[in-house]
């Protein structure tokens, strides 16, 4: 699958004009080597990711005013009685964000996608944990020994969480 599918669609619909459009095309490599850099120091292959031509807005409650921006998920998807989990990054993360920041991000949303494929495999799902926000959902994220061989990354990445 091309990961940039939805943006040229998205393109070729109008939605996204020819300038953001080359922008998000040349920015995506910065995007790919996180991907590597995050496979390399864990060892690990990263999820299927793609982009999202939009921008994902959360709002927990009808009776709040708080908002956030999610500028990249992990998806849990059941596709042909299969699991598969997907990262969703947002198109402006990979327009406008920084090399840093979006190195980050992903390491973040991998250590997401290790701790769901823990829970997984230990069989430790439960559908009715409680949180007022997406912020405060509750995530024990854990890191692998060879993580912690980058410094670089891991500074980067406790500073996110």
């Amino acid at each position: 699958m091309d990961p940039l599918l939805r943006v040229h669609e998205a393109h070729k619909n109008g939605l996204i004009p020819d300038k953001i459009h080359s922008l998000i095309i040349k920015r995506f490599e910065v995007a790919l080597s996180g991907i590597q850099r995050i496979e390399k120091a864990s060892g690990i292959n990263f999820p299927l990711a793609y982009v999202e031509p939009s921008i994902v807005v959360s709002h927990p409650s009808a009776g709040s005013f708080d908002y956030g921006i999610l500028f990249a998920r992990t998806i849990p998807v059941i596709s042909n009685d299969r699991l598969n989990v997907i990262i969703q990054i947002t198109a402006p993360l990979v327009a406008y964000g920084l090399k840093g920041t979006i190195h980050a991000i992903l390491a973040h949303e991998f250590l997401h996608y290790l701790e769901l494929i823990r829970k997984i495999s230990k069989m430790d799902i439960v559908s009715d944990e409680i949180s007022s926000n997406i912020f405060e959902s509750n995530y024990s994220d854990s890191t692998p020994d060879s993580l912690n061989q980058e410094p670089y990354l891991m500074t980067r990445l406790c500073y996110c969480i």
